[in-house]
């Protein structure tokens, strides 16, 4: 997201770098909420989530042979 925003605020006349901080954050909003809408997460919530997802079948594993152990 970072990169389509720099490119659209490099997009802006030069007389528009004036106004740079307050284009940036609308964009910004515009973007994030144009994302939230397609059901895409971010890069961070993906991670967060696939970490979730390696520590889960983890456990699972280890319960998997702990109750091999107890047949």
């Amino acid at each position: 997201m970072e990169h389509l925003l720099e490119s659209v605020l490099r997009a802006l006349p030069s007389d528009g770098r004036a106004i740079r901080k307050e284009v940036k954050e609308n964009v910004r909003l515009a973007l994030e909420s144009a994302l939230a809408r397609m059901n895409i997460v971010t890069r961070e919530e993906f991670d967060a989530q696939t970490a979730l997802l390696q520590r889960t079948r983890m456990k699972l594993a280890e319960l998997e042979a702990e109750l091999e152990k107890l047949r």
